[in-house]
């Protein structure tokens, strides 16, 4: 059953499709915030300038580690008690998270919040991929994960504005709001068909450890992950810290995180539009994912290269290292496509989750590198190495454009 919506039901479709393209709008609102607000928030709580890497690193780095728990969570709940009830619950724990987060005082109650909010946060996506995708035909349903990415990812760009606008605390008390908001709106929105009927067999539904007792399974998921790895340290670094980057480059003015973050976001909005066109018309997300991890390298290149740069400069080399990860929607479509229905929410939602949380070794490892050779040589090392295991790791997955998802895993 290729089909699960009939021509009839079309309409159906468009809600689902918006329904999960504005719950990823909220959520990457909610994701992105601090690294928009980092520098602000630490100054108004009295973080110093020479703590001001160590200590976002460490709240950075407690949200990932949410996430990361939070999408095994999330993911098992999805394959066993159906997609909606993931978008309903990780909403709300992520929005009252969020809205706790606008009255801290310290780093430490910064960092906790954010691992809360990191819990919430870990579902969305996911379970809004699982849903787009199993509710559309196969040959078409790239165009609808390539909508919820590129309206989803716009809430950076929103969350830049709101902190240019409003104080730091305002921002996170509007992405709890908007949460909550979308929390109403989404009564009445459509399960997946296809889970639908798979809930109706004896299928073992949402048990994590099949993941790992099985090799080809195991090793099947493990190279899913691995294509979506140079994607956050590329945020959650390279555009995150470029104060401390540019400080290395000899830049004339500080670079604004904030600027930097809304031109990667409008760089990754336009990249999963065109990652999906592209897929689309090749009949291959393999090659899309290809190219993009060229473009990230050259980008990347260039920026830490750019000895003296303008923030001008760094703005436009901050939207093409935007388009180079702008496979998100490609990344996590890709995942989805690998496993059967009684597997595939949990999939879907722990790969990019996994992936966010990559960032903590990730971190570490440029950590160390940045003792050893400075953070310009740290930064080259982890963007070759990163892109370099996501580009084996592509090469080992089958092609699953077009493939039916109407089955199970035994």
């Amino acid at each position: 059953m290729s089909n699960p919506l009939s021509p009839r039901s079309a309409n159906k479709v468009w809600i689902i499709i918006l329904v999960a393209s504005l719950g990823y709008f909220v959520d990457i609102y909610d994701l992105i915030i601090f690294s928009i607000v980092r520098i602000k928030s630490f100054e108004e709580i009295g973080v110093s300038p020479e703590d001001m890497r160590s200590k976002g690193e460490f709240v950075l780095n407690m949200q990932m580690a949410g996430l990361l728990i939070g999408g095994i969570i999330w993911g098992i709940i999805g394959d066993k008690f159906g997609r909606l009830k993931v978008l309903f619950g990780s909403i709300l724990l992520y929005s009252l998270a969020n809205i706790s987060n606008g009255f801290v005082q310290d780093v430490m109650t910064y960092g906790i919040i954010r691992f809360i909010a990191g819990i919430g946060l870990a579902g969305e996506l996911g379970a809004g991929v699982t849903l787009v995708s199993e509710s559309m035909d196969k040959s078409k349903r790239g165009y609808g994960t390539m909508l919820v990415a590129t309206v989803g990812v716009l809430g950076a760009v929103l969350g830049y504005f709101i902190s240019e606008e409003f104080d730091w605390r305002t921002a996170y008390f509007v992405g709890g709001g908007m949460g909550l908001l979308l929390l109403l709106m989404r009564v009445g929105a459509l399960e997946s068909g296809i889970f639908k009927n798979a809930d109706q067999k004896s299928a073992i539904k949402g048990k994590f450890s099949m993941l790992f007792t099985d090799k080809r399974r195991f090793k099947r998921y493990m190279y899913c992950l691995c294509i979506g790895l140079p994607i956050w340290f590329v945020v959650g670094v390279l555009v995150t810290q470029a104060p401390e980057i540019g400080k290395a480059l000899h830049a004339p003015t500080t670079l604004s995180a904030g600027k930097g973050v809304l031109f990667t976001y409008l760089g990754i909005s336009l990249g999963d539009l065109l990652a999906g066109l592209l897929a689309q018309f090749l009949k291959s997300r393999k090659k899309v994912v290809l190219m993009c991890q060229l473009i990230i390298l050259i980008s990347a290149s260039w920026y830490l290269l750019s000895d003296g740069i303008s923030e001008t400069k760094f703005l436009w080399l901050s939207f093409f290292m935007g388009l180079g990860i702008g496979y998100w929607a490609t990344f996590v479509t890709i995942a989805a496509e690998q496993f059967g229905t009684n597997l595939r929410a949990t999939v879907a939602t722990t790969a990019p989750n996994f992936v966010r949380g990559a960032l903590i070794p990730s971190t570490m490892l440029y950590g160390v590198l940045v003792q050893y050779g400075g953070i310009i040589v740290a930064a080259f090392v982890m963007v070759f190495l990163l892109s370099g295991i996501a580009i084996y790791a592509l090469t080992q997955l089958e092609e699953s454009f077009d493939k039916d998802l109407n089955y199970i895993e035994e």
